[in-house]
């Protein structure tokens, strides 16, 4: 049996790999892009694993398809919030826009 912290170690590295396969492989098969998204979802789930603030932006909370913005998905800023539309399903999120 592996630790916990080492084992969300692992589920991040898997994560980050996933999304950096479906950025690579969107232009060709979305599809197989949108289903990296699911997997890596899935990995995150299953360990309880925060996915990271830049990865949780690139897909939709909604349809789970992965997010490329001018090609199916809109981003737009409003009273202090970037609003992400996603062209799939037709459906909105929202984030804050915070000082660092």
């Amino acid at each position: 049996m592996i630790p916990k912290p080492k084992e969300k170690e692992i589920a991040l590295e898997r994560v980050k790999q996933l999304f950096k396969e479906a950025e690579s492989v969107f232009k060709k098969n979305p599809e197989r892009a949108d289903r990296y998204v699911q997997l890596a979802r899935k990995i995150a789930m299953k360990v309880n694993l925060r996915i990271p603030r830049e990865l949780k932006r690139r897909f939709c909370k909604h349809c789970n398809c992965y997010l490329k913005p001018g090609i199916n998905c809109r981003v737009r800023t409003k009273n202090k919030k970037v609003v992400y539309y996603c062209r799939n399903c037709k459906k909105f999120m929202r984030f804050v826009i915070s000082k660092k």
